[in-house]
């Protein structure tokens, strides 16, 4: 019989490692969800080698947020299959990636969009007995002159898919081209960036949502899995059944983030007068258009009356809104406005899908905002907000609570293991995500050599607004950065928020103590270019210092591995802006959890921004790095609690004195 260790692709376990993998394993047998905080260079991903043994025919599901850490699973499947040989896996990432298509609009209902079309007419061709689709001269004629701006049929998906007949009549099947391709895509584990060179004219994602269906090991995005309607389309296609799949997700500790930003909806003045044209030129053509028409300026009034407030963010009632808006018109309830925007939205969405076009229209974001009010109504776990933005003002529909989606997706699948290597303090997360349920926790120690790493704290610098404009704790922190300016090789220092960021490089030079200076764009492209540039300095024998913003395009999900990264600040702590939003969410939380409410809703997400932009440094066992957390708040019990316990451990407090003294040795 399999055990771990006979999938287990290396010589040697790391330290800690086998303990991580045996609770995976026990928590897989005794189908348990679990936690587990490990950190950089603990060895995640070997996680797979307990899992697939336990696994018996059921599949496994990997949920990972970005492509480079999808990446790291497919090096680590590959060594695996290397020692066992049968191993098939697949994964599906972002659409946009594997669609060969492009175009413009929203990538999924583009594909939706000309499948169906490609359908319909593959469908009517081969009830005239043409088959084979990809041969079908009609087809081939239609694909020739259709707009490449607004194309209606997709000659990926038509490639992919012929017909049988069978007892009921014809049946789409996949090619015999599209099933070779999976099966070689899922022995060979191609990876993202070869895996169009391997499906030449053939959709890379139906291959692989092919492969998907006889697959061990399957990688898919977050969004795959806690957007509700993907995941629901995507187990149904390729047969997934939750009870009887195990669960690994990775970087857990962005999980809530994520649920939150899926299941929040905005509707701001601009988007609602595009609504209100949309439904304008369907006057008459659809029924209860009308009637909507005759609500939006309602809707328009309440936000105006919004406008007179003080406030730039402020909580609105949606019982206030409701009968605000029913006020004059037809409606009686909210949720016969749900139903008649529902209907119209569809209607709009066919005509636009038959016209090639695949954008979003208003109307659809204005029925998901009603859909959310409603839901709002009778569920705390949202906040209607609205914004003030440049005297626009919009309306949200916050999630502001992720533990019901968390919690039913958990326990839903046969297992589910959770990692990250910042989920600390582990049993924090384990009430946040999960409440009183039944999880296994597991934190590991650094596995690092204590000696590769300095780690201070200061406690004559903060972020505290009361503070930001004191002189001399301005000077202080100025003279925190010159400092560790000096150290060799390249360097991070992050702040809080974009203002403070701004605030402390307006007068910097091009070149600080010898040292290229990258200060941290808005505009992802230039920030992009910016960092490449700033990674490859130590190949050229230079060094730069770069200045971000804590959980910005800098701090988090980069691997600055070796030389490109030899030490980080992180000035403040960075804390959501504190207003009357902040404290009902945070008086929601310890309504919900008691005194611990509000370390967990607030400061906890703040810590973790913290220790992501510190974590960048150190990689592997040979990267050396000095870490600086610039806050004294860091060193009271409230938040140092939520630091790691190995950073706990070698904290060493300092002022800028002892932090030179300290630093001058370091080589």
């Amino acid at each position: 019989m399999d055990c771990p260790d006979d999938w287990f692709p290396y010589e040697t376990y790391r330290p800690h490692q086998k303990e991580m993998l045996d609770l995976a394993s026990e928590c897989v047998s005794n189908n348990q969800i679990c936690m587990i905080d490990a950190p950089t260079g603990s060895g995640k991903s070997s996680i797979l080698s307990a899992l697939i043994p336990k696994a018996k025919g059921k599949k496994i599901l990997v949920a990972v947020r970005t492509v480079s850490q999808l990446n790291t699973f497919i090096r680590e499947l590959e060594l695996i299959k290397r020692k066992k040989g049968h191993l098939k896996v697949a994964y599906l990432v972002g659409k946009r990636k594997m669609c060969m298509m492009g175009g413009e609009g929203d990538i999924y209902r583009m594909c939706e969009g000309l499948k169906a079309f490609s359908t319909s007419l593959m469908r009517d061709r081969a009830h005239r007995g043409s088959l084979i689709p990809a041969n079908d001269p009609v087809l081939k004629t239609q694909l020739r002159h259709q707009d490449s701006e607004h194309p209606l049929l997709c000659p990926y998906f038509i490639r992919s898919k012929i017909y049988v007949e069978g007892g009921e009549g014809l049946k789409m099947v996949p090619s015999n081209s599209l099933k070779t391709k999976a099966e070689q895509a899922s022995r060979r584990i191609v990876s993202p960036e070869k895996i169009h060179e391997i499906c030449g004219e053939i959709c890379p994602y139906e291959v692989m949502l092919q492969a998907a269906r006889d697959a061990d090991v399957i990688l898919l995005n977050f969004h795959h899995l806690f957007d509700e309607t993907i995941r629901e389309q995507m187990y149904q296609t390729i047969g997934i059944e939750p009870e009887n799949t195990i669960l690994l997700i990775d970087e857990a500790h962005n999980c809530g983030e994520t649920v939150q930003s899926i299941q929040t909806v905005t509707l701001s003045e601009s988007s609602l007068e595009l609504a209100q044209n949309e439904l304008s030129h369907m006057r008459g053509r659809i029924g209860g258009v009308e009637a909507v028409l005759n609500l939006i300026p309602q809707i328009q009034n309440f936000m105006v009356s919004l406008k007179r407030s003080i406030k730039q963010e402020d909580w609105f009632d949606p019982s206030i809104f409701t009968r605000y808006i029913l006020n004059g018109t037809l409606y009686q309830k909210t949720d016969e406005i749900s139903d008649d925007l529902l209907r119209i939205a569809e209607a709009i969405r066919e005509a636009k899908l038959e016209k090639g076009d695949f954008k979003e229209s208003p109307v659809e974001k204005l029925t998901e905002f009603f859909i959310k009010i409603l839901q709002s109504s009778g569920d705390d776990s949202y906040l209607t907000i609205y914004k003030k933005t440049d005297d626009q003002i919009s309306l949200e529909v916050r999630n502001i609570d992720p533990s019901k989606t968390l919690s039913e997706i958990a326990k839903s699948h046969r297992s589910c293991i959770m990692i990250s290597g910042t989920l600390s303090p582990v049993e924090s997360y384990k009430l946040l995500y999960f409440g009183e349920l039944d999880v296994k926790t597991l934190s590991l120690p650094n596995a690092f050599p204590k000696e590769n790493r300095l780690i201070f704290c200061a406690k004559d610098i903060t972020s505290a607004f009361s503070m930001r404009r004191d002189r001399d704790n301005q000077n202080r922190i100025l003279d925190y950065i010159n400092t560790f300016a000096g150290l060799k090789g390249n360097l991070a220092v992050y702040f809080p928020s974009y203002d403070m960021l701004k605030t402390f490089t307006a007068n910097i030079p091009k070149k600080l103590k010898g040292k290229d200076v990258f200060i941290e764009s808005q505009d992802s492209a230039q920030a992009t270019s910016d960092l490449k540039v700033f990674m490859s300095l130590p190949e050229v024998n230079r060094s730069g210092i770069i200045f971000g913003v804590c959980g910005g395009k800098w701090s988090e999900g980069l691997d600055y591995r070796g030389e490109m990264l030899n030490g980080a600040i992180v000035i403040g702590l960075p804390l959501a802006p504190f207003n009357d939003v902040r404290k009902m969410i945070n008086d929601y939380f310890k309504n919900k959890f008691g005194k611990e409410g509000e370390f967990l809703s607030y400061t906890l997400p703040a810590i973790n921004k913290a220790i992501q932009a510190l974590g960048r440094v150190l990689r592997t066992p040979e990267d050396r790095g000095v870490l600086l957390l610039g806050e004294e708040r860091f060193l009271d019990d409230s938040v140092k609690k939520g630091l790691p316990p190995w950073m706990q451990d070698e904290l060493t407090e300092c002022t800028i004195n002892e932090f030179k003294s300290g630093i001058s040795k370091w080589r």
